[in-house]
């Protein structure tokens, strides 16, 4: 029945899809996207599923995701996937699924010609030393084979906290003082935006953030740069958003006036 009824409203969300790709293509694209995939494991329930069978749907749809942003032209996405949170609360059954769910995505990465195919430089972000060995040799091993690619720039935020990135910067310049590298005077925003994990992006702070499934909180998600961000929140689940979901929220950005403080 559920197939039936997605049959019959293809033809209907294909017209959308191509009237709001004509309201939203001469108007202002951001450069830098950030989204918090939230949704997963609500989502799996529903469906009667177990939790990390909504992870590996979720994983499925990043990739659709990402085609949606690069034929807007979009510069930079930065997703925050696992949180310092997830690793030390989640069920150790369902760590075990999403470790080895994050192990074939990252083979799939090294076996694949997509980065290269769109030019993506890709990075990971957060406490590293926090995952199981395997996988961040592989993350290492991506970082390095995608490391000259600039044509986009995406972020997969893991073992990530915004405190904690906070926390190792102010670490990094505390180091610094105390080597004589740096003197207390010198300490500026400038400074610690050059100690954030961000730093070597040709644009660190995102215009916009999404969060999926309905939570209208950040989560402790790149709490320095999303100073002047514009936040959407939307109530889809991360593995059931559309791409018309994606260009609703990207209208409204536009009709958004961004004054930074003026």
């Amino acid at each position: 029945m559920v197939k039936l009824k997605q049959l019959l409203l293809s033809p209907i969300y294909k017209l959308y899809e191509r009237l709001l790709y004509r309201q939203i293509k001469n108007g202002e694209i951001p450069k830098h996207v950030a989204v918090i995939l939230d949704g997963n494991r609500r989502w799996a329930r529903s469906q009667g599923l177990n939790v990390w069978e909504g992870h590996r749907v979720g994983a499925e749809k990043v990739r659709e995701f990402l085609d949606w942003c690069w034929e807007l032209n979009i510069k930079i996405v930065t997703l925050y996937t696992l949180s310092i949170e997830n690793i030390m609360r989640r069920p150790k059954r369902e760590l075990e699924e999403l470790f080895k769910l994050l192990n074939e995505k990252l083979d799939e990465l090294l076996e694949d010609d997509y980065p290269k195919k769109h030019k993506i430089r890709i990075r990971f972000i957060g406490r590293k030393e926090l995952l199981p060995r395997c996988i961040v040799e592989k993350v290492n091993k991506i970082e390095e084979k995608t490391k000259d690619y600039n044509g986009h720039y995406l972020n997969i935020a893991l073992a990530y906290s915004g405190r904690a990135e906070i926390t190792d910067a102010v670490r990094k310049i505390a180091q610094m003082v105390k080597e004589g590298k740096l003197s207390p005077e010198q300490v500026d925003e400038n400074i610690v935006s050059k100690m954030l994990y961000t730093s070597d992006l040709p644009q660190q702070e995102p215009d916009f953030l999404i969060r999926t499934s309905g939570e209208c909180r950040i989560s402790g998600f790149l709490l320095w740069q999303i100073a002047y961000s514009e936040l959407y929140f939307m109530d889809t689940y991360w593995p059931e958003m559309r791409k018309i979901d994606f260009w609703r929220a990207i209208r409204d950005y536009q009709r958004r006036h961004r004054r930074f403080g003026g």
